[in-house]
């Protein structure tokens, strides 16, 4: 025998029967050369694919199922379940019909819940440049700069970021440096970018035309100083209703609910025999990485 499933002998020539079905099948030169470890191996992975079917087949029985046949597992729900759960959730509607029974009522866990986007960044009507001389980046006037349209201040290099950020609304920001050369800019508030809709995202904001630069190029020390906070309004904090779970995230969580049914169903019900030990355990002699 191969093993026991609740107390009954699984026959060692199902074994047998399917490792030969194998070495006839067209992936027979993909497979161990026999007499190998690996060899071993892959009869130990055999032997668990095939104490699994019992194992729900017996199952089913017991609960009145019929069989259920269906597609093969697509790879990411094949990962999900692991390699032996894989191959015989394929190979028997037996297992397709326990695992659609015991994962009825699975629930997806509330940490998969996707969480909220994050706030759409304030958007700044920007205007720069880009100067190699010193001199003439301290000369600059608004006439002299490059619109940018509505952006976040984030996209900006960090140096002139970081030096828009700490000057008021309407005045010159630099001359700063940094790797790129003398940066001066110029900020005004902008609205904020319009949330996604159902349709799509949103249509990307337009870029400030030329006519939103300032009138007049009035020398920096006497621009109007203005102290109106550069952070936008704060959103609502209401909440909104939580959509439900997508059909991916409930098959996913009935699969994880599958495989932790099988582990404490094998644990309980299924006892095997020396020389067919899971080919993941470490007692047995032929579970080692080699390179």
């Amino acid at each position: 025998m191969i093993g026991l499933v609740d107390g009954q002998a699984v026959p060692r020539d199902v074994l047998d029967t399917r490792l030969r079905d194998l070495r006839r099948g067209p992936l027979h030169a993909a497979l161990p050369v026999p007499g190998s470890s690996e060899e071993r191996q892959m009869a130990r992975w055999v032997t668990q694919v095939i104490l699994t079917e019992v194992l729900c087949e017996r199952e089913a029985l017991s609960r009145g199922l019929a069989p259920l046949e269906g597609p093969p597992l697509d790879r990411l729900a094949a990962v999900e379940l692991g390699s032996i759960n894989a191959a015989a959730y394929n190979g028997s509607p037996w297992v397709r019909a326990v695992h659609q029974a015991v994962t009825a009522s699975a629930e997806v866990p509330s940490a998969w819940s996707s969480a909220p986007p994050p706030p759409a960044p304030t958007l700044h009507r920007v205007r720069h440049a880009l100067f190699a001389d010193p001199a003439e980046a301290a000369a600059a006037t608004p006439a002299d700069l490059e619109p940018l349209g509505a952006i976040p201040l984030g996209s900006l290099p960090s140096a002139i970021a970081q030096a828009v950020r700490g000057t008021p609304y309407g005045t010159l920001a630099g001359p700063v440096r940094d790797a790129l050369g003398w940066h001066v800019a110029l900020a005004e508030p902008a609205a904020p970018a319009p949330e996604p809709t159902a349709l799509g995202p949103a249509a990307p904001q337009s870029a400030a035309p030329q006519s939103a630069a300032p009138q007049s190029a009035a020398p920096r020390s006497s621009a109007p100083r203005s102290s109106a906070p550069r952070s936008s309004a704060p959103r609502s904090s209401a909440s909104e209703p939580t959509a439900p779970a997508s059909a991916a995230l409930v098959a996913a969580a009935r699969r994880r609910a599958f495989v932790q049914w099988l582990d404490v169903q094998r644990a309980t019900r299924v006892r095997l025999v020396h020389g067919l030990e899971h080919p993941g355990d470490p007692r047995q002699p032929d579970n080692h990485h080699k390179h």
